[in-house]
């Protein structure tokens, strides 16, 4: 028996040094809450009302934004709750579901990206045969396939939480659960735990990254030859939205593991930013690029606010 290894909960931890402060803190957390969901449901409340933006291109930011508000809403919370009320308790299965969904969601948005890039590469490359690949029946089989990656994958390092015995500490270092967080507390042989999430991110991170570079050097090669300046202006312009949402999202996943990997002697606030900034950017973000760089959802958005005020 290990000593001290029936903890129930495990605590969640704000800003070190800054408990004081906290209120202060979550103002603008609150506010970035606010635009996230905002943003990302008016963008999935057009795409369900417009049948202008039923084409696969926006099933598919429908996808990003329902992932996007997932994210959110699985971090929000318990987030909230320590900034706010210092509510830092967190049962076991509480803290082990909500890191299932913080992980799986995080693949999940990576696949989504591909699929994206997938959409992008079809309507440019073979344009031809864009309505008769991307049917309304494969773009679910597509979505479903993402889901059950993310979903699926995420449960073997997962499970062993509920069964391992945690004796070192019970005070996690975020505000939030995070596998590797949870797994330095346990007071068992975690190899397996440690090596299979590094396989994970190799086979779901790095693979779908360099999949979508593949892609849009085909989708160059296939712009480049396009005689017209015109032309190649207006088919590069339908990929700048999603290449946006692609850095977003990668930049913060390799400035995440950077730090993680080689800023032991960084402080602890660095991590801490580097963490909200990692979940909270991309879903704050996609919304505006995509609202500033596609006129189908710029004119949707008038067309909702103006009808309203007509309405009203």
């Amino acid at each position: 028996m290990w000593p001290n290894s029936s903890f129930n909960s495990f605590l969640l931890t704000g800003f070190p040094g800054l408990e004081a402060a906290h209120h202060w803190i979550s103002i603008p957390f609150f506010l970035i809450y606010i635009s996230v969901i905002s943003g990302n449901g008016i963008l999935l409340f057009l795409i369900k009302e417009d049948h202008n933006l039923h084409e696969p291109m926006y099933y598919f930011l429908a996808m990003l934004a329902a992932t996007d508000l997932a994210v959110t809403l699985t971090t929000m919370p318990s987030v909230l709750g320590v900034l706010w009320l210092d509510h830092r308790e967190v049962g076991n299965v509480a803290c082990f579901s909500q890191s299932y969904f913080i992980h799986s969601l995080s693949f999940v948005e990576s696949g989504v990206l591909l699929a994206m890039a997938y959409d992008r590469f079809i309507a440019i490359c073979n344009p031809l045969r864009y309505t008769s690949i991307l049917t309304d029946t494969q773009v679910v089989k597509i979505g479903f396939g993402v889901m059950m990656r993310g979903f699926v994958s995420v449960v073997p390092p997962i499970l062993p939480l509920y069964f391992f015995p945690y004796c070192h500490s019970h005070i996690l270092s975020h505000a939030f659960c995070l596998h590797q967080d949870v797994i330095k507390l346990a007071c068992a042989d975690t190899t397996f735990n440690r090596l299979y999430p590094v396989v994970l991110v190799v086979l779901i991170f790095v693979l779908d990254s360099v999949i979508i570079l593949i892609s849009y050097v085909l989708i160059l090669k296939s712009v480049l030859r396009i005689t017209s300046r015109e032309e190649k202006a207006k088919t590069l312009s339908t990929c700048v939205s999603h290449i946006c949402c692609v850095l977003v999202f990668y930049i913060t996943v390799i400035g995440l593991s950077l730090i993680h990997r080689f800023g032991k002697q960084v402080p602890h606030i660095v991590h801490l930013i580097m963490s909200y900034v990692y979940f909270l950017f991309p879903p704050l973000m996609n919304p505006v690029i995509y609202s500033a760089k596609t006129k189908q959802i710029q004119s949707g958005i008038l067309y909702l606010f103006t009808t309203h005020r007509v309405g009203a």
